[in-house]
């Protein structure tokens, strides 16, 4: 049975709001332990809530701190290898998806190519046809020679 889908804001009632977080608080314990035992990898983890005066440590206060020792005494440019903030995801977001929309548009521009010239009243005498015509038939041309030559059958 799945979990109906949960808004991600601040919850109102405060004693509910509590046991939200002892509930997800233990869950996420739970599964940084699982990944420290499958993964064989060094975890920890540092909470700060408002209704206890100290964090909670897991798995202890030794071992965390063994843990944020080991990260610190790495060299600057590998403790950030992997690390990035929201601005730095988004980015790397849109850049994908730019680059997914303009294949998509060379995709859409080859097939309306295509379609205008299987039509029977297409317009030859259009400059921008005759580009976009011209255009089209070098990348085919280009690659069946490059299929020619990966077969190794040109010459």
């Amino acid at each position: 049975m799945g979990r109906k889908k949960v808004k991600h804001e601040l919850i109102p009632n405060e004693s509910v709001r509590k046991a939200t977080l002892k509930k997800r608080k233990a869950g996420l314990l739970k599964k940084l332990s699982e990944l420290a035992t499958l993964c064989g990898v060094t975890a920890c983890a540092i909470i700060f809530s408002g209704y206890n005066t100290q964090p909670d440590v897991w798995p202890s206060p030794i071992d965390a701190f063994r843990v944020l020792d080991k990260f610190n005494n790495l060299p600057a440019d590998k403790q950030g290898k992997y690390m990035m903030d929201q601005k730095v995801l988004l980015r790397r977001i849109m850049l994908q998806l730019n680059e997914k929309l303009e294949k998509q548009r060379e995709k859409n521009r080859e097939l309306e190519v295509e379609l205008a010239l299987a039509e029977t009243n297409y317009d030859f005498n259009s400059l921008q046809s005759s580009e976009e015509l011209v255009h089209l038939l070098k990348d085919k041309i280009e690659f069946v020679m490059n299929k020619i030559e990966s077969k190794g059958l040109k010459g």
